[in-house]
């Protein structure tokens, strides 16, 4: 071969480039050796205090959890969840005395960023409040949970690249998508 095209993830260039060029596509379909298949599990509002008890037991496991949202601040346009009231939410849910949340997200200057995901990679911190910004590059073994708010709002390739950032160690790992009712 003149070329060879690796990803993890069906993107839509990938893709494109495997139906209308001349590629041939070579697929791993198994997972590393000790890693377990990522459960994922959808929820509606009603049952957030049901997640919530969950990511309280998988804190208590020594697990770390991301939590996304697909935006950073409220819109007036969109009636969605967002990261600074979903931040304050959590905050009542998880006290500041007894748990350490991280922040990230596109805004941010890179080096707030970098210190932010290096709290988190190193169980500093045991929840990451996060935008899209963690969907490429985030390798934290110990990360089990990934809740995604507004789940409806995220394409799929974006879906599939999140729950990648969890199911990296060997604990059973859990992608729950939160939509609202509609």
């Amino acid at each position: 071969p003149h070329i060879l095209v690796m990803t993890a993830t069906p993107i839509p260039r990938t893709l494109a480039m495997t139906l209308y060029g001349d590629l041939d596509v070579s697929i791993i379909d198994e997972l590393p050796p000790g890693r377990k298949e990522v459960k994922t599990i959808h929820f509606t509002e009603a049952r957030r205090a049901q997640v919530i008890a969950f990511m309280h037991k998988e804190i208590r496991k020594g697990r770390q959890i991301y939590v996304v949202y697909p935006l950073i601040e409220e819109s007036e346009k969109l009636d969605l969840q967002n990261l600074q009231e979903g931040y304050e939410q959590l905050r009542e849910y998880f006290p500041q005395e007894q748990f350490q949340i991280s922040v990230v997200h596109g805004r941010m200057k890179p080096s707030e960023k970098d210190f932010e995901m290096q709290r988190f990679a190193s169980g500093k911190t045991q929840i990451m409040v996060a935008t899209t910004v963690i969907e490429v590059g985030v390798n934290v073994p110990n990360a089990s949970v990934m809740v995604i708010e507004n789940t409806e709002r995220f394409g799929l390739s974006q879906l599939h690249q999140l729950r990648g950032r969890v199911g990296r160690g060997a604990e059973q790992s859990f992608c729950l998508l939160m939509t609202s009712y509609k």
